[in-house]
């Protein structure tokens, strides 16, 4: 008989997952729930200051991950309005990895040079590309970390650090407009190949094919040929005296 996990949606805001085993908490605490065990028993549970849409998010990737291990999940039929959504998104509550994830894959399956730069350019974009939102990010999380305590000044100098990395490779890839065009001019789609070589080549003419006699005369006649031009070459050439007065 599987081994039964429930999850639920409490009326204090909070999601609690109940049962199993020691490898169904390994998976909900991947997920995102956390341990807890108090007044009210041994449970996984997301904290209630979490929205209600991120909830629905981790309990249903919770249980996604839970029936793939051979669980018996009761969910809570409130946490799972979104199960479309979550099939959109692999990632649950990872909305930024996940888009990332499909840029990634865009960027595989480019079929040519300009399609290639126009995805790159939601990386590279010097005002609103990924990288340049992920520098701003970083050092967000520095200036806040000071601004909740001073004495974190490390760790907030380690984000610091992390973004003028981030702004280093901005400045590596920003000058790289020649060598796109480049790739994007002589680049030629796998299709276009494709295409290209699959193409028979255009079968020579019966009328065209020589005769092996044909063939045999033609190079007798070069042989010949090639003798003249040989004895030819070697005489002088005789240009005309200029004329006198």
């Amino acid at each position: 008989m599987p081994i039964t996990v429930t999850i639920t949606a409490e009326p204090s805001g909070s999601v609690v997952a109940r049962g199993g085993d020691s490898l169904s908490v390994t998976l909900l605490n991947h997920a995102g729930f956390t341990f807890t065990n108090d007044w009210h028993g041994p449970r996984h549970r997301l904290p209630t200051s979490m929205g209600r849409a991120e909830q629905s998010a981790i309990a249903v990737h919770a249980t996604e991950m839970l029936r793939a291990a051979r669980y018996s999940v009761d969910l809570d039929p409130a946490l799972s309005t979104i199960r479309a959504a979550t099939a959109v998104n692999p990632l649950g509550p990872y909305t930024v990895g996940a888009e990332l994830l499909r840029l990634a894959d865009r960027i595989r399956s480019a079929e040519n040079g300009t399609e290639l730069r126009q995805v790159v350019d939601h990386l590279l974009h010097p005002e609103h590309g990924a990288l340049e939102r992920l520098r701003e990010a970083l050092e967000a999380v520095g200036e806040q970390i000071t601004d909740l305590d001073v004495e974190a000044y490390r760790l907030a100098d380690r984000f610091g650090f992390a973004a003028e990395f981030v702004s280093a490779a901005q400045s590596e890839l920003a000058d790289s407009q020649a060598e796109w065009r480049r790739i994007a001019g002589a680049a030629q789609s796998p299709s276009e190949m494709r295409v290209q070589s699959s193409v028979p080549s255009a079968p020579r003419s019966p009328a065209l094919v020589a005769s092996p006699a044909a063939a045999k005369a033609k190079a007798s006649s070069a042989l010949g040929t090639g003798t003249a031009v040989a004895g030819a070459s070697a005489r002088p050439t005789q240009f005309p005296r200029p004329r006198t007065r």
